[in-house]
C-alpha cells in the first residue's frame, strides 16, 4: 500500500506500451489525488504535466524500489554478464533521480546463500548503505538494492 500522494512526490509508473512492451516511467505527483483514486503526473520529458493515473498504479520512488526484471534468468550464469547488469541497474537510478555514491562492485559478484543469487556490489545513497543483489524467481531475474545484513558491510 502506497502512503498518500503529495504535490511534488518522485514517482515510478510501470505500465505497457503500445508493443505490448513493458514501460516504465519516472516523474512528479502534480496535484492530489481525486475521489476516483486518480492523480495527475508530470512525467519526465513530457513538458505539458497532463498525464492522469490511478494513485494504486504509482510507487514511491527509493533505492528499494528501482528493480529491473529479466525473463531470461541465465545472465547470472555469466560473470561478464553480472558485471553488466550493475552498470544497468546504476543507470536506471540514475533515471529515476537517485545518487549512487561509493559504489563498488563485487568482482564478478558473490554467492548469496540466503535468497540464492548474487550480491553484485555495495553503494551508498541518503547515507545510508545498500546491497545490489541478483535473484532468481518464478518471474526470472530481479535486480534490486537491498539493506545489508550485519555481516556485509564492515
Amino acid at each position: 500500500m502506497n502512503p498518500p500522494f503529495v504535490r511534488g512526490d518522485r514517482v515510478r509508473w510501470d505500465t505497457t506500451g503500445d508493443d505490448g512492451l513493458p514501460l516504465t516511467h519516472y516523474g512528479f505527483i502534480g496535484g492530489r489525488v481525486d475521489s476516483g483514486g486518480r492523480v495527475v503526473v508530470m512525467l519526465d520529458g513530457h513538458l505539458k504535466g497532463d498525464t492522469v493515473v490511478a494513485a494504486e498504479e504509482l510507487l514511491a520512488v527509493s533505492v528499494l524500489t528501482v528493480t529491473m526484471h529479466f525473463d531470461d534468468d541465465t545472465l547470472v550464469d555469466d560473470p561478464g554478464l553480472r558485471q553488466g547488469l550493475v552498470g544497468l541497474w546504476v543507470a536506471e537510478a540514475e533515471r529515476a533521480g537517485l545518487v549512487v555514491e561509493n559504489l563498488d562492485p563485487l568482482g564478478t559478484g558473490v554467492l548469496d546463500t540466503v535468497e540464492g543469487g548474487f550480491a553484485l556490489a555495495e553503494f551508498w545513497a541518503g547515507g545510508q548503505p545498500y546491497v545490489l543483489r541478483a535473484t532468481v524467481g518464478q518471474a526470472g531475474l530481479c535486480v534490486r538494492a537491498d539493506l545489508p545484513r550485519r555481516w556485509e558491510f564492515g
